[in-house]
């Protein structure tokens, strides 16, 4: 079994928790998590990937052990995001990378292969997200990030998360588990509450460009591919088809019994995450 490690970068006047996973000689993946998540979502998928690839799952500004902006309407930004991500690729000597970001991780590969940076991405794998993000999805988003909840336990934050985050589709009680410990902080009060930044969501406020993108997409040359939530209310069927047909007009998975976003923790789902970078790559 591989075990993970831990870095701290500094990168952009931030310092950056990294997850890694596998041997630095190997090429070089990306996962990147998504709006109010951390790199450690990814455990079970980069454990498994890490096989053939050094892998990195960062934890975005504001969220879990990396630092927290303090010019939120600039830094929490897809764009900002971005000049992170190739500080990363630089600090870690990546020439080029294969790519796998769910929801805002998949805007900010988005980001950088539609961009003068392209050329730092083998591959581009978007779970759950697309040019275009529905109004009534932002809306149910920011219903459960904007406001931080209390959880006297550990416990309580695990239910609270198996119950906001049941759209991620069927996982392991290991994984809720690891959820629960791995997005949560303890207050001066003594409670506990999630392990992010409430001021993440002025995102959608400050930079409201940053959520339809189709001009960008279009630009986007990099071999990519599509997981979609068959339930989801982010990346609609729609807007799927139509991604097909324009911009790198990728192949689509659709994981029929999941939401925004599936988790990719399940075996064959991995197996499928392993087939696509096979084929991408």
């Amino acid at each position: 079994m591989n075990a993970p490690r831990f870095a701290l970068v500094p990168v952009q006047g931030h310092e950056i928790h990294v997850t890694e996973w596998g041997d630095p000689g190997q090429p070089g993946l990306v996962l990147w998590h998504g709006l109010a998540r951390t790199g450690r979502d990814f455990d079970e998928l980069a454990e498994a990937l890490s096989e053939a690839f050094f892998v990195l799952c960062p934890d975005t500004i504001g969220r879990g052990m990396s630092s927290w902006a303090k010019t939120p309407e600039v830094e929490y930004s897809i764009a900002h995001y971005a000049a992170i991500a190739t500080g990363l690729l630089d600090h870690y000597g990546l020439a080029r990378v294969a790519w796998l970001g769910t929801s805002m991780g998949g805007m900010i590969g988005m980001r950088l292969a539609s961009g003068p940076h392209a050329d730092r991405l083998r591959c581009l794998i978007l779970n759950d997200i697309g040019p275009e993000i529905p109004t009534a999805a932002i809306d149910r988003i920011l219903a459960y990030v904007g406001d931080l909840p209390s959880f006297a336990n550990v416990s309580e934050g695990e239910a609270w998360l198996r119950e906001a985050y049941l759209p991620f589709g069927p996982a392991s009680d290991v994984y809720w588990r690891r959820m629960a410990l791995t997005s949560v902080r303890r207050r001066e009060s003594g409670d506990l509450t999630l392990h992010y930044d409430p001021k993440i969501v002025v995102q959608f406020t400050a930079s409201p460009d940053e959520v339809q993108v189709w001009e960008r997409y279009a630009r986007i040359k990099v071999p990519t591919h599509i997981f979609r939530g068959g339930k989801s209310d982010l990346l609609t069927a729609g807007i799927a088809a139509r991604m097909q047909q324009s911009g790198p007009k990728p192949g689509l998975t659709v994981l029929g019994d999941c939401g925004h976003a599936p988790s990719l923790t399940r075996p064959d789902d991995i197996a499928r995450v392993r087939q696509v970078l096979r084929d991408l790559l």
